[in-house]
């Protein structure tokens, strides 16, 4: 017993560690802004750039098409080579590549720097997760330190709209990229002074086979997930989920029979790790979900300006990041099986509201406070859980995963909620008398079609149209909503079966 207390204090971080847990912030509020930021200019972009339809949908796709695909590679990579060398070269290429994407004069080029962004922002984020686990070896600092990444990371989504909507107001559409700069410039300064590296210790050889293999499993089940949103199962996405799976199933193949694999398959073995993915996974579609309809009530239904809509979900975004703050404590004392579940709650009890009192502004901003809640404490616990139950020399591989759950269930949650709800808004949208064709048929694909058809309607006319598919949006919140608490409610169970007694302060 005494050997513990007598090491404790050289296991503990001084004050750069907490000076460069600031410093890995950058990025992660970056990348996370990014996500979110990009559709408030994407009108601005189209009336500079005049894309195509399908040029529009690549703008919005490539980046985290390609952020999906590579971070398991990126990790890994980190992993091998240096996870802050890998940090610092993504910051680079992120940085020159925003600025390019400022002033791209066609659609192709800016796809193509969306693109290199993906490859870019890949080796950011699981650098900077992986990295906590170098600089802060205690275990109670670790909690503290990845629940301040995980709400730095939860912040930037929801901050996406209220910084693209600032600076859509006062400067072009390429001030969105340009944000990247600033942000970055520290980051590169500071990084090589107050950043460790760290790596495997015995890394192996890289595969490029196993790469290509990662690629070509993570891109057509991303793809595929997007396309059964916007065209349903008559599209290509179930060609591509079959390919992604096949392709899934030869990369698992060769990790098992590979004597150093790119990514260890065993991780997944241990219940602990699995269940904190999956926990993480299902959180993040719970999340995007409740925001993927939040924010279309907002603006197309209660007709606040994009800014306004933003900051009307600030209070959830406080009590996200109060929340993943204040479970730390509490994680400590009582094992994570109870903690994480009995978070949740409060996020299941969020959807719950929205499903019977969807149209009111109040409850609906407060409902979001309560999934804040629930879905800040969940993720800082799962997180500190996948990177403690990993091998340190594995943390970057571990992270990677984390994220890959991070993109997948963005991903997912607007694909699932958002492509249930736009079902239920189609078949329950009853166009009013005297509304022309035209005007009908755009108010049918989406509520957006709607407002705008509304708009250039005589005012009777667009009155009763605008409320018929408010009617029909709200309408179809409501089983939208019971669903993601279904989902969310899964999570718990995982969590309450997978995870243990996982407490204490051991690292």
């Amino acid at each position: 017993m005494s050997q513990p207390t007598s090491t404790l204090p050289t296991l503990r971080a001084d004050w750069r560690g907490w000076v460069a847990l600031v410093v890995l912030m950058l990025p992660v509020l970056l990348v996370s802004v990014d996500n979110t930021v990009l559709s408030f200019a994407l009108p601005a972009i189209a009336l500079d750039l005049e894309p195509t339809s399908i040029e529009q949908l690549w703008i919005i796709d490539a980046y985290p098409l390609v952020l999906a695909g590579l971070l398991v590679t990126m990790g890994t990579l980190g992993d091998r080579f240096g996870r802050r060398k890998m940090l610092l070269l993504g910051a680079t290429g992120f940085g020159v590549v925003s600025a390019l994407a400022a002033f791209a004069p066609t659609a192709s080029l800016l796809i193509l720097a969306r693109a290199l962004l993906g490859v870019f922002g890949a080796m950011l984020m699981p650098s900077t997760l992986s990295l906590l686990r170098t600089i802060f070896r205690d275990r109670d600092q670790r909690r503290i330190a990845i629940a301040i990444w995980a709400s730095g990371f939860s912040a930037g989504s929801a901050l996406g709209p209220i910084v693209g909507g600032l600076l859509l107001e006062h400067f072009a559409w390429g001030s969105v990229f340009l944000l990247a700069v600033p942000v970055l410039i520290p980051l590169l300064i500071l990084g090589p002074l107050l950043v460790p590296e760290s790596r495997d210790p015995s890394p192996g050889r890289a595969d490029p086979l196993s790469i290509l293999l990662s690629l070509g499993t993570m891109i057509p089940i991303v793809y595929g997930i997007k396309e059964l949103a916007v065209h349903g199962v008559v599209s290509i996405a179930p060609v591509m989920f079959v390919l992604g799976v096949a392709v899934g199933v030869l990369f698992v193949r060769r990790q098992l029979r590979l004597e150093t694999p790119m990514l260890d398959m065993s991780l997944f073995r241990q219940g602990t790790f699995s269940g904190a993915i999956v926990v993480n996974l299902l959180s993040v579609v719970g999340l995007v979900g409740f925001l993927y309809f939040a924010a279309q009530h907002l603006q197309l239904v209660v007709g606040l300006p994009p800014m306004q809509a933003g900051l009307a979900l600030v209070p959830g975004l406080v009590a996200m990041i109060a929340s993943g703050l204040l479970v730390v404590p509490i994680a400590k004392r009582f094992p994570a099986r109870i903690v994480v579940p009995a978070a949740l709650l409060f996020s299941v009890v969020a959807y719950a509201v929205v499903a019977f009192a969807a149209g009111n502004l109040p409850v609906l901003i407060a409902a979001f406070a309560a999934l804040g809640i629930g879905i800040g404490a969940a993720e800082t616990v799962s997180n500190e859980l996948i990177l403690s139950s990993a091998p340190s020399a594995k943390s970057g591989a571990a992270s990677a995963v984390s994220e890959t759950a991070y993109e997948l269930g963005a991903v997912l949650g607007t694909a699932i909620l958002g492509g249930i709800l736009t079902a239920l808004y189609r078949a329950g949208l009853v166009i009013p008398p005297g509304v022309p064709d035209a005007a009908a048929d755009a108010a049918r694909e989406t509520l957006a079609g709607a407002v705008a058809a509304a708009s250039a309607l005589p005012p009777d006319v667009g009155a009763a149209l605008h409320e018929a598919a408010a009617h029909a949006f709200d309408s179809g919140v409501v089983v939208t909503a019971l669903i993601g608490a279904g989902l969310i409610v899964v999570a718990g169970v995982v969590a309450a079966a997978s995870l243990g007694g996982s407490r204490g302060a051991k690292s």
